[in-house]
C-alpha cells in the first residue's frame, strides 16, 4: 500500500463512515416485508446466503447491518480489486467477515473459503449481479456457492422514493436524505447439495426473478413503481 493510500485511509475513512451513519440515520423505512422469513436465521443463528442487486447495496447493506447488532453473523463477499478496500474495512468496523473476491469468478480458492466462514456460522452476503454486471442479471457463482455449503439463499428487495444514481453499470442507487424507503426478503430458497451442476440454471433463474418481483414489491410500497 503506497504512503498515499494509507493517508486516504487514515483521514477519509473515518469521514466517509461518518458520512454513511449519518444518511442511513435520516432514512424513514416505511415498511420490512417478509421479515418473518430472516427470524429464524437472526434469531437461531441459522447460516443463510443474503443476498441483492448491486445497486442497492447501501439499503442492502444498512439491513444487514441491523442483523448484526442483533447477532446475526454476516461475511460480505467484497471485490478483489482495489475498489474494495473502503467496502472491506467499512464491513469490518461493523463487525462483520469479508472474503475478497467475485461470486462468480473467485475460483476454487474463494469458494474454500466460503464454505470455511459457513461451517464456522457465518452466512455469506452478496450482490449477485456484480462487481461487473450485467445489472439484475443473478450469477451463478451465488448459487454454486449456496449448493456448496447447503444453504438456502434470501433474496431481498429494496426501494426508495428520492434517490441519487451514480452513472455507472448498476446504476448506483444511493436513497436522499429523509428518504422513504421499503425493503421486502422474501422466503429461503433452498439450493439443495446433490442437485446436479446441469439443474442449476432453474434455481438461478427463480432466485432471479424473486429478486426482481421484491424490488417490485418494495417499489409498490412506497408508491413509486
Amino acid at each position: 500500500m503506497t504512503p498515499a493510500r494509507r493517508l486516504y485511509y487514515f483521514l477519509g475513512l473515518p469521514v466517509l463512515r461518518g458520512i454513511i451513519r449519518l444518511l442511513t440515520s435520516t432514512y424513514r423505512f416505511e415498511a420490512v416485508i417478509g421479515e418473518e422469513h430472516v427470524k429464524p436465521f437472526v434469531d437461531d443463528e441459522q447460516v443463510c446466503a443474503p443476498c441483492y442487486w448491486h445497486q442497492h447495496h447501501v439499503l442492502g447493506s444498512t439491513l444487514i447491518r441491523s442483523w448484526i447488532r442483533r447477532g446475526f453473523k454476516a461475511c460480505f463477499l467484497v471485490s478483489g480489486s482495489v475498489d474494495g478496500d473502503v467496502p472491506e474495512r467499512i464491513a469490518r468496523s461493523w463487525g462483520a467477515e469479508v472474503i475478497r473476491g467475485s461470486a462468480n469468478q473467485s475460483g476454487a480458492l474463494a469458494l474454500r473459503d466460503q464454505q470455511t466462514m459457513m461451517k464456522s456460522g457465518y452466512s455469506i452476503v452478496t450482490t449477485a449481479d456484480g462487481p461487473r454486471g450485467p445489472k439484475y442479471e443473478f450469477k451463478a457463482g451465488t448459487v454454486l456457492m449456496a449448493r456448496i455449503a447447503g444453504v438456502p439463499m434470501i433474496p431481498i428487495g429494496c426501494a426508495a422514493d428520492r434517490a441519487w444514481y451514480l452513472n455507472r453499470w448498476d446504476d448506483f442507487m444511493i436513497p436522499k436524505p429523509f428518504a422513504r424507503v421499503a425493503i421486502a426478503i422474501g422466503e429461503p430458497i433452498p439450493v439443495p447439495r446433490k442437485i446436479a451442476l446441469d439443474d442449476l440454471e432453474p434455481v438461478r433463474a427463480n432466485v432471479q426473478a424473486a429478486v426482481m418481483s421484491l424490488m417490485r414489491d418494495s417499489e409498490q410500497a412506497l408508491n413509486v413503481a
